[in-house]
C-alpha cells in the first residue's frame, strides 16, 4: 500500500492579504480623520491627539477582527456589488459599536469624544466601499468596447441582464452584445449595462439587419409555447444563427452565462412549463415501499424507475420481457443507486404463474403498470396480440395485485383510449374499465393515468422525423391538419408519481398536456432546426391517415366531469360506469376469440364492447415541396 500523502494547506490568495492591508490602513485613517473632523478640520488638542494614537492599535485589532469575522474578504473587488456594500455597512456598524464598548471598558472613553465614533463610521464607509467600487468600475470600463461577433439579445428581463453581464465580463467569449429587443414597452429606450433596448421583438429581423448582427440569443426563460414559437420564427426570418438559454432552472441556480446557451430544441417550441411536484408527499407515498414497474425497460417504464430510485424505495422490482432492455435499466440503476435493492424479473405480464410467484415473493406495495403495445397502425392488423397484451396482461397483473394485497395499482393509459378509433385505443379503454371494475370490489387502490404523446419515446414521431431528415428526406406526415398532445418523458413520469399519492381509488387522472401541436409544424421546425429549408432542401410528403388514426386526440369523454386535484397539472374523473355483467361477458368473448385466433371477429367484438365506431377512411396522399 502506498504512503498517504499529506493534504497541502490551503493558503489565502495574495490578493486577499493586500485587501486586508488596505482595510487596516483605512481603519487607521478613519480613526485619526474622525478626530480631525471633530475639531473642525483644524488643530487637534495635544491630549486628544495623544489619546487617539494610544488607542489606534486596539481599534485596528477590534475592527480588523470584526471585518474578517463578518466576511468582508470572501468577495472579490472585481465583482463588488450591492450585497457586498450591505456587508460593509453591517461590518462597520458592528465594528464601531464593539470598538466603542471595548474603549469604554478600557479607558472610560477619556479624551474620546462621542462624535468620533459616528465620524469614524462615515469615513470607514467611504474608505472601504469607495475603492472597491472604483476598482470594479475601472475593470469594467473597457468592456463595452470588447471585440467579437455582434449579438442581439431577445428579452431584456432578468435572464437577459445576467447573460449580457457575463458576455461583457468575459474577454474571450467572442460575442459583443449590441442591442436588446423586448416586448415590454416600458423597457424600450432603456439601457442595461450600457446595452440599449432598441425595439420590440416583432422588429427583430429589421434590428438584426440594421445592426449587422452575427448571432441572436433568446434569453426568455418563462415563455409559453405560442410565444416561444413566435420568437423562434422571428429568429429564423432574420436569417441569423440563434441560441437559447435552457430555462427557468438556470435562473434559480444562478447559472445564466455564455456556457449555458445551446441550440433550440423541439421541446423548447412545445413550451412545456416547468412542473413543480409535491416532492415531500411523493417521497412519503413511495419512499420505503416495495415498488414493481411492469414494462420497466420501455420509455416510460425506465424513466419511472429512475425517478422512483431517487425516492429510496425499499425494493424496486423491474418486470420486463425484453432481455436487453431489462439488462440496460438494471445496469443503470445499480450504477447510479448502488444501495438500492433492485430485483430484475424477465417475463411476460400474461404469465400468471410467474406474476403470482413474483408478487408472493416481493409483496409490492405499489405497482406501476407501464407494459403495453402502443403502435397504432401495426396493431390494427394485430388485434389478437393487442388484446392479449394490453387487456389480458393488465387483467393478470391487476388480479394478482388484488390477491396479494398490493396497496396501489396504477395503470398508465393513453389519450387514444378516449372515443377510440383504433384497436390500440380500444384495448387501453377496456383496461381502464377493467381497473375501475376491480376497484369496486378490492381493497387495492386501482388508479389510471391518461396522457398523450411523450417526446422522444420509442416509436414516436420525432425520432422518425430526425432520421428522415438525416437521410435527406422526404419527411412523411399523414395529414396537414393532424394534431397531437406532447409532453416530456420526465414530466409525464413525475405526474404519474404525483397521481399515485393523491388518488383514493377508481379515479382516472388526466394530465394537463397543454395545447395540441400540428404534426406538420413539428416537421417544419425540425427541418429548420437542422439548418435546412422545408419544401426546398427537405420535402414534406403527406401520405394520408393510417388505419385507425384520428386527426386529433382527446383526453376525456364528453360525459366525464373533470375535477380539480391538489396538483394544478392533474385533473380527475370518475369515468363512465359499465355494466359489470356485460363487461365480464365481453372479456369472456375476447378470451374465446383469442383462443380461436379470429382476428376480424376479435376486432369487431372489441369495437362492440366499448361502442367504438368503425375506423375512418384514410386520406389520399399529397406532397408539398420537392427534394
Amino acid at each position: 500500500m502506498g504512503k498517504l500523502r499529506a493534504r497541502p494547506r490551503v493558503k489565502a490568495p495574495l490578493g486577499r492579504w493586500a485587501v486586508v492591508g488596505h482595510d487596516l490602513v483605512a481603519i487607521a485613517l478613519a480613526w485619526l480623520g474622525a478626530y480631525w473632523l471633530r475639531f473642525n478640520m483644524g488643530y487637534v488638542p495635544r491630549t486628544f491627539w495623544h489619546q487617539s494614537l494610544r488607542l489606534l492599535v486596539p481599534v485596528l485589532i477590534v475592527q480588523g477582527v470584526v471585518f474578517w469575522a463578518m466576511g468582508l474578504y470572501r468577495g472579490l473587488w472585481r465583482f463588488a456589488s450591492v450585497p457586498d456594500l450591505l456587508r460593509i455597512f453591517k461590518a462597520i456598524i458592528v465594528g464601531v459599536t464593539v470598538c466603542a464598548f471595548v474603549l469604554f471598558l478600557w479607558v472610560r472613553l477619556a479624551q474620546v469624544p462621542r462624535s468620533v465614533f459616528v465620524l469614524d463610521g462615515l469615513l470607514l464607509t467611504m474608505l472601504l466601499g469607495g475603492p472597491r467600487f472604483f476598482y470594479r468600475f475601472f475593470k469594467d470600463r473597457g468592456l463595452y468596447q470588447v471585440a467579437g461577433k455582434k449579438a442581439v439579445i431577445v428579452g431584456a428581463g432578468r435572464a437577459g441582464e445576467m447573460l449580457v453581464r457575463d458576455l461583457l465580463r468575459g474577454s474571450d467569449v467572442g460575442f459583443r452584445p449590441v442591442a436588446f429587443v423586448d416586448d415590454n414597452p416600458r423597457r424600450i429606450g432603456q439601457e442595461i449595462h450600457g446595452v440599449p433596448v432598441v425595439a420590440d421583438c416583432g422588429q427583430l429581423p429589421e434590428v438584426a439587419a440594421r445592426l449587422e448582427a452575427d448571432i441572436l440569443f433568446i434569453a426568455v426563460t418563462e415563455a409559453k409555447a405560442s410565444r416561444m414559437r413566435r420568437l423562434v420564427e422571428l429568429c429564423e426570418r432574420s436569417g441569423r444563427p440563434f441560441r437559447i438559454l435552457p430555462g427557468l432552472q438556470s435562473l434559480v441556480d444562478g447559472q445564466v452565462n455564455i456556457q449555458e446557451l445551446r441550440e433550440v430544441r423541439i421541446d423548447d417550441l412545445l413550451g412545456r412549463e416547468p412542473v413543480l411536484l409535491q416532492q415531500e408527499e411523493i417521497s412519503r407515498g413511495v419512499g420505503g415501499k416495495a415498488v414493481l414497474v411492469s414494462g420497466a425497460g420501455g420509455s416510460i417504464g425506465s424513466e419511472l424507475c429512475r425517478q422512483i430510485a431517487g425516492l429510496k424505495p425499499r425494493t424496486l422490482v423491474l418486470f420486463e420481457r425484453s432481455e436487453y432492455n431489462l439488462y440496460s435499466i438494471e445496469l443503470e440503476l445499480k450504477r447510479d443507486y448502488p444501495d438500492l435493492v433492485v430485483r430484475p424479473v424477465l417475463g411476460d405480464v400474461r404469465d400468471r404463474l410467474l406474476v403470482d410467484r413474483v408478487l408472493a415473493r416481493e409483496r409490492p406495495d405499489i405497482i406501476f403498470h407501464a407494459a403495453a403495445y402502443k403502435h397504432v397502425p401495426m396493431l390494427e392488423a394485430q388485434s389478437r396480440a393487442a388484446v392479449r397484451n394490453n387487456v389480458f396482461g393488465t387483467e393478470t397483473l391487476a388480479q394478482a395485485a388484488d390477491r396479494h394485497g398490493c396497496g396501489t395499482f396504477l395503470l398508465i393509459s393513453t389519450d387514444k383510449a378516449v372515443n377510440p378509433s383504433n384497436v390500440m385505443g380500444a384495448t387501453k379503454r377496456v383496461a381502464e374499465i377493467l381497473c375501475q371494475e376491480l376497484n369496486a370490489r378490492s381493497k387495492t387502490r386501482f388508479l389510471t393515468v391518461r396522457f398523450g404523446n411523450v417526446l422522444g419515446s420509442a416509436g414516436s414521431v420525432i425520432p422518425l422525423f430526425k432520421a428522415q431528415i438525416a437521410a435527406g428526406g422526404p419527411v412523411t406526415v399523414t395529414h396537414p391538419d393532424i394534431t397531437r398532445y406532447f409532453m416530456t418523458i420526465p414530466e409525464a413520469c413525475g405526474l404519474i408519481l404525483q397521481s399515485s399519492v393523491i388518488g383514493a381509488g377508481g379515479e382516472i387522472f388526466v394530465l394537463d398536456m397543454g395545447e395540441p401541436v400540428r404534426i406538420s409544424y413539428l416537421a417544419e421546425q425540425l427541418i429548420l432546426l437542422s439548418g435546412k429549408r422545408p419544401g426546398q432542401d427537405i420535402a414534406i410528403t403527406y401520405t394520408g391517415l393510417r388505419p385507425g388514426e384520428k386527426l386529433y386526440e382527446e383526453l376525456f369523454y364528453a360525459d366525464e366531469a373533470l375535477l380539480a386535484t391538489a396538483h394544478p397539472k392533474i385533473r380527475l374523473t370518475a369515468g363512465t360506469c359499465a355494466d359489470p355483467i356485460r363487461f365480464a361477458q365481453g372479456l369472456d368473448q375476447l378470451r374465446d376469440l383469442c383462443v380461436r385466433d379470429d382476428e376480424e371477429a376479435l376486432a369487431a367484438a372489441l369495437r362492440g364492447m366499448i361502442g367504438m365506431d368503425a375506423p375512418p377512411a384514410t386520406e389520399p396522399a399529397r406532397v408539398r415541396g420537392s427534394s
